[in-house]
């Protein structure tokens, strides 16, 4: 269970993985340029947003299949899959086979219930059935039920020289106790603390208690550790947006500022029907942004991050950050990189 003071475990990062749709090759190699470099700061983990119809990173899973042939040890994640856009069956396929050629590095983080923008694909993956499909909770238990090894039929068979298995193939081992839920509300939180996963937070959440975004995600925290099966084993992760800027030109932090000036005004208020608060984008100096975090009573909750990466910078500008992350921001924070 995480206790408010202990210094940083884990550090990772967040990447939409932006590209230019009339180089789509050139994006994806960027992003998995900044995995093999987080890997080689000694990062713990590179999670992959999950985006359709935009210039984002559309297929987690072939993004991941392809960093576990240029990677040896660094967690991979989703942050997150909308399982109302996937097939629990064909996911648990795939997923079992990326986390195999991982070697059990894989941590899928889903959310549930109609995905974002999903008028504008909705018809494409459901032409006829969209109004029969259960996008909710229970989808996402049937999938954790097939990645567990749950059977899907009843016996094993032999049709001549084909032999088929009673379950889901692959099976890897422990995928089915590393899979995390998304949340943005109290509800959400104990729904995931009450299933057993483990709780990705984000710079979005919902107002229930004011309009201090860090207090209401700490009482989403603490709600989710209230009813967690096994708390001491539960694990929960912060994904703020932070821009160090120790090794930052000057051209790279005025263009960093007025990135965070721009999105400022949305701080503190409650936006859309379900009154979504966004928390502050940190930017400055490690030892800045380390002070305001150290403040923060939802990062004092956690002991492990993935921060966000701005998803309108350069590569450049990324490599930047993720090194300033990892050889200044996280030290202050008392993490150690691995093998440091």
């Amino acid at each position: 269970m995480p206790t408010d003071g202990l210094p940083l475990q884990r550090l990772g990062f967040l990447t939409i993985g932006s590209f230019d749709p009339a180089r789509p090759a050139e994006g994806h190699e960027d992003t998995l340029r900044v995995i093999e470099r987080a890997e080689a700061l000694g990062m713990d983990s590179a999670w992959l947003r999950h985006r359709h119809l935009q210039h984002g990173i559309s297929s987690p899973v072939a993004i991941m299949a392809a960093a576990s042939q240029r990677t040896s040890r660094i967690a991979l994640g989703t942050a997150v899959t909308p399982i109302g856009a996937e097939n629990p069956f064909r996911l648990a396929e795939d997923l079992g086979t990326v986390d195999v050629l991982l070697g059990g590095r894989l941590h899928p983080g889903f959310s549930a219930g109609v995905p974002m923008n999903f008028d504008l694909y909705r018809d494409a993956i459901y032409p006829d059935t969209a109004e029969q499909e259960d996008l909710g909770n229970d989808r996402l238990l049937r999938f954790r039920d097939l990645v567990r090894g749950d059977p899907v039929t009843g016996t094993a068979e032999r049709r001549g020289i084909e032999e088929f298995a009673r379950s889901v193939q692959p099976h890897s081992p422990g995928l089915v106790d590393r899979l995390w839920y998304g949340a943005g509300s109290t509800r959400s939180a104990v729904w995931a603390g009450e299933n057993g996963f483990h709780l990705l937070t984000s710079s979005v959440t919902r107002s229930e208690d004011g309009t201090d975004f860090a207090t209401n995600q700490r009482a989403q925290i603490d709600a989710y550790l209230d009813v967690h099966p096994d708390p001491a084993a539960a694990r929960v992760s912060q994904g703020l947006v932070v821009i160090p800027t120790d090794s930052a030109t000057r051209e790279q932090e005025a263009r960093y500022r007025a990135y965070v000036d721009g999105r400022s005004g949305r701080v503190g208020v409650p936006m859309g029907p379900a009154g979504m608060l966004f928390a502050a984008d940190l930017v400055g100096t490690s030892v800045e942004i380390a002070d305001r975090l150290r403040a923060d009573v939802g990062y004092q909750a956690v002991t492990e991050v993935a921060f966000a990466l701005p998803f309108a910078f350069e590569p450049d500008d990324s490599a930047q950050i993720i090194t300033d992350i990892a050889e200044h921001l996280g030290p202050e924070l008392g993490w150690v990189p691995h093998g440091g």
